[in-house]
């Protein structure tokens, strides 16, 4: 495995942070592996821009920052124009579809899939958008194991929202199998 480098990105309120974090602990806690997890975002309560990184690794993590990541995720124009050069050559961005028009010019494979949409007409709850994609992000990269990041939902999410952010995990997933 060595190194996967991620940044997850968008604006306040989507959720990237929270996304990031699970992955994180999901590595840690089950998996294993080593993780570090930082954030910055807008001095906005909602609607500035957020940042959330996550290195996970089989190896000591000795800086904590991405300077180029594998995986890339944007879920605003915004964070996409300003990160999709953060990407390593034959890295994998990952966007939200309906908010996003994609660059040619990266060197990377770039996924557009429908979070937002999946989450309010599939789940019947928009928030739970951030699970949804990271359901995409797991689907794609293998990088831990499905049933963990459930247990660890599980830990994050409030009981009456885990059967809805569980459902939203799964079509996540389900979003991601043409592209596997």
């Amino acid at each position: 495995m060595s190194r996967t480098r991620f940044i997850f990105s968008g604006s306040g309120g989507q959720g990237v942070i929270t996304a990031a974090v699970i992955l994180g602990e999901t590595a840690v806690m089950y998996e294993g592996l080593n993780a570090v997890q930082s954030q910055s975002y807008g001095p906005e309560a909602r609607g500035g821009a957020a940042r959330s990184e996550v290195i996970i690794s089989d190896e000591t993590i000795n800086f904590p920052k991405v300077n180029s990541a594998n995986v890339l995720v944007c879920l605003t124009q915004q964070a996409y124009n300003k990160y999709s050069m953060a990407i390593r050559p034959g890295g994998l961005i990952i966007t939200e579809s309906h908010n996003i028009k994609l660059l040619k010019k990266v060197d990377a494979r770039q996924i557009g899939l429908p979070f937002s949409e999946t989450a309010s007409e599939k789940v019947g709850m928009p928030v739970t958008m951030n699970i949804c994609m990271l359901g995409a992000v797991v689907g794609l990269t293998e990088i831990v194991n499905r049933d963990a990041v459930l247990k660890t939902i599980a830990t994050r999410v409030p009981p009456d929202f885990l059967a809805a952010n569980k459902k939203a995990f799964q079509l996540g997933l389900d979003l991601v199998e043409p592209y596997i």
